[in-house]
């Protein structure tokens, strides 16, 4: 597999995209809620209730649009003025850990937010690109996400 496919899922700062509550949790449950809705006849239910009228076809639109999100920052999701991204560009590697200045203070700072990013990067350069991604899948085949151990 070449490294353009093994990345297509690993953000610049080597966050793992399919960890991600964005592209796992949230989708999920965002076609659940709109299941059970549908199931229970709440397609229509603003015609009962004349407050929600004007909001629940947004409301409607925005779950499905949930429902099918699918974002990688390498097809330009996530935040447009990414420090980390413009880094990774500006000193001509893919992600964080293939950086000699690993962790730097951008990823330190983030990683505050994300327990496991410091040493799933550190992961990363002992066993490689291929085999870390490998390992990732078995975690988000295991039901893992960052959500679950993301600090506040």
């Amino acid at each position: 597999m070449t490294n353009q496919n093994l990345l297509r899922h690993v953000a610049h700062c080597g966050l793992y995209c399919g960890l991600c509550a964005q592209r796992s949790c949230i989708p999920q449950q965002a076609s659940q809620l709109q299941k059970s809705l549908h199931e229970e006849g709440f397609d229509d239910f603003y015609q009962y209730v004349p407050e929600m009228k004007d909001a629940f076809p947004s409301f409607w639109n925005f779950l499905q649009k949930l429902a099918e999100f699918n974002c990688t920052c390498r097809t330009g999701g996530g935040p447009p003025d990414c420090k980390i991204r413009q880094c990774t560009k500006q000193r001509n590697v893919e992600v964080c850990p293939q950086c000699k200045e690993y962790p730097c203070a951008l990823v330190q700072s983030l990683a505050e937010h994300y327990q496991t990013l410091i040493q799933d990067g550190r992961r990363l350069q002992k066993v490689g690109l291929e085999k870390w991604v490998k390992e990732q899948e078995e975690r988000v085949k295991r039901g893992v996400s960052y959500a679950d151990m993301r600090y506040p």
